[in-house]
């Protein structure tokens, strides 16, 4: 598949399939993660695959959407490896942390898989269910697996501003 099939193809993916992730196709969207662009090439990323019936019951749907996929991806970042702007004085971490999500979100399209980045959970609880580290942050959530066969993209899917309104030349 080509790059521009893949960001134009791309949606959201709320409902998936019980046909189980092959480890090598797994392993191809963790390698994509690996390779993301840090700040300063901290690398700063941990990811989670959590994959096994038992593990994914900690999910509560009241703290975090995950779509009942068959495996989710937790990102995080080590806190200690969070770049700080010099000039905002911003920690950086989840920028990072969004640059792993995306590409490892692309590569799973790129396999014929489906993903859907999640913000809307509650990163302590998270923390907390699959006892992760203090010293990080948990910045995202992607569930992923083969979409389920009536899954389509949401009604505001292709809903895109042109590039008048959202570029500008200087």
């Amino acid at each position: 598949m080509q790059f521009e099939d893949v960001i134009n193809s791309r949606y959201s993916v709320r409902k998936y399939s019980d046909k189980p992730v092959e480890e090598e196709k797994l392993m191809k969207i963790l390698e994509a993660g690996r390779l993301a662009p840090t700040a300063r090439n901290m690398q700063g990323q941990h990811v989670y695959v959590v994959r096994s019936p038992e593990q994914r019951k900690k999910f509560n749907k009241e703290w975090a959407m995950h779509f009942d996929a068959p495996i989710v991806l937790i990102i995080s970042m080590k806190k200690e490896l969070e770049w700080v702007s010099n000039f905002s004085k911003k920690i950086r971490g989840e920028t990072d942390a969004a640059i792993v999500t995306d590409e490892m979100m692309l590569q799973a399209h790129a396999l014929g898989l489906g993903t859907c980045w999640v913000g809307w959970f509650d990163p302590e609880k998270v923390k907390e269910a699959f006892d992760l580290p203090d010293d990080e942050t948990v910045y995202n959530l992607l569930p992923l697996g083969y979409p389920a066969d009536d899954c389509k993209p949401g009604p505001m899917h292709a809903s895109r501003k042109p590039l008048d309104e959202t570029v500008t030349f200087l």
